[in-house]
């Protein structure tokens, strides 16, 4: 699995058997049981998020909307003359 044998699986259960005591063990082996299958599930849901935030406008493609005239971007301001 992640490269461990039967005798380090031994010991990690050992020193989790210490850390918790025998009367919490179940407990904690029942919470974390519980937090992998809800990581799970989490994990084959559909990401709801991402067409939210992709409803932005795009411009046309003729590119219509990029050109800028020089006469309308500035302000009407007095002709000298």
């Amino acid at each position: 699995m992640f490269g461990l044998g039967v005798g380090e699986l031994v010991i990690i259960l050992l020193i989790v058997l210490v850390i918790f005591g025998a009367g919490k063990l179940p407990k904690v082996m029942g919470d974390m049981g519980r937090g992998v299958k809800s990581f799970k599930k989490a994990m084959d849901e559909p990401d709801l998020t991402t067409p939210a935030e992709n409803t932005t406008t795009s411009a046309p493609a003729d590119g219509s909307a990029a050109q800028v005239n020089s006469e309308t971007a500035k302000p009407d301001a007095p002709k000298a003359g």
